[in-house]
């Protein structure tokens, strides 16, 4: 394959689309004709701006690029070294949301999955997280002490500043740690990397989300959380998560809102992924939660109460927070138990987790899923 030529080829397209462009992954078959394509692609976009507009993903060996209709077939038609699958949207996974007045203190879900009781033994120190979602708030007192510098994919080049206050909220479930004044996450003591790849909206592309994946292999992360979701597969998500899975990351994926019993959403739905639903105060399932087989654990994830935009705290409801509470209890587990990867977390999360019960009818419950337990999880893990 002519690398040079295919990478002119791309250029003619950039030059002569109009707006009818949409965002495509170009994905290589061949690693080393990918490598050779970055390379030259490295070279050109110093001479030729419009190559600029090319984005390279190493981990899923991929060129992300806007293409006219036509130029998406062209390619397709002269595809026997690459595919090319089209840039979807992607949401964030909240329900609702609301202002409240805190009072400092440990919020009612970091209280029951029991991760108080571990605090004597693990804090989750120095545990990397990458949270992929709308940035976080760097001036929140609670948030101070754990975030680091993370990346922005919405706004190159500039700090992930959170816009939305969806990404503040996770982080400060995670990790806040502000004992006298504000709230207390699950693990005060990890670390938080914001990757901003959702816009103020909550919206995102499949696109960013895999940057931010590679990103944070690349940065040698061991935990990212991931908050969204889609309808629709995803092959680039898909080999990204897997990649990220083999390299040794641990994904937490939240289930998605829409009260399905036999259906979560991608990328919760990846068997690479630990995907987890909602419970609320009497433990129970809540309504909102997308639940059944698929999902692997349960949190909290009903008013929970957490930091926001301006040093002020919202109260949020969705598998989305459920998601948080998870991801901070893996952070105390690794920090006591480092060497553990994916598959074994995810096998102690499920050996170790309590039944929970889901209304049927009026008149009788059965049980059908498994709420997170700490305490449980660091003493499966100590055996």
């Amino acid at each position: 394959m002519d690398v040079t030529g295919f990478l002119h080829l791309l250029l003619q397209e950039l030059s002569s689309s109009d707006s009818n462009t949409r965002n495509y992954f170009i994905r290589f078959h061949n690693i080393q004709l990918f490598n050779q394509c970055r390379v030259a692609l490295e070279g050109l976009q110093k001479e030729h701006i419009l190559l600029q507009r090319i984005r390279v993903s190493p981990l899923i060996h991929a060129l992300m690029c806007p293409l006219s209709d036509d130029g998406k077939r062209i390619l397709e038609l002269n595809g026997r070294d690459w595919s090319v699958e089209d840039d979807v949207l992607i949401q964030m996974h909240a329900a609702t949301r609301k202002p409240v007045a805190w009072e400092s203190g440990v919020p009612w879900g970091v209280r029951q999955i029991k991760a108080p009781q571990a605090w004597s033994t693990t804090t989750g120190h120095r545990i990397q997280i990458g949270v992929i979602d709308t940035g976080a708030d760097f001036r929140h007192p609670d948030l101070q002490h754990a975030l680091m510098r993370g990346v922005n994919f919405v706004h190159r080049g500039l700090p992930p500043h959170d816009d939305n206050g969806h990404g503040t909220h996770i982080a400060g479930t995670i990790a806040a740690s502000n004992q006298i004044y504000g709230i207390i996450g699950v693990a005060p003591r990890a670390l938080i990397h914001p990757v901003k790849a959702f816009d103020e909206n909550g919206s995102a592309y499949v696109s960013d989300i895999v940057q931010g994946i590679d990103w944070c292999v690349r940065n040698e992360l061991n935990i990212i959380n991931m908050s969204f979701g889609m309808k629709s597969r995803s092959k680039s998500l898909l080999s990204a998560v897997t990649n990220a899975y083999n390299a040794g990351v641990t994904i937490v994926a939240s289930s998605g809102n829409d009260s399905k019993r036999k259906s979560i959403d991608y990328p919760a739905r990846y068997t690479q992924t630990i995907s987890v639903g909602a419970t609320d105060k009497l433990h129970r399932i809540a309504p909102f939660s997308n639940r059944g087989r698929y999902v692997d654990i349960y949190a909290p994830g009903e008013k929970i109460v957490s930091s926001w935009l301006k040093g002020k705290y919202h109260e949020m409801s969705g598998t989305s927070m459920a998601t948080s509470h998870v991801s901070g209890a893996i952070a105390l587990l690794l920090a006591m138990n480092p060497e553990l990867n994916p598959g074994e977390i995810k096998a102690l999360l499920r050996r170790s987790a309590n039944p929970t019960r889901c209304p049927i009818n009026r008149s009788k419950t059965t049980p059908v899923s498994y709420e997170i337990d700490v305490s449980r999880l660091l003493k499966e893990a100590e055996r």
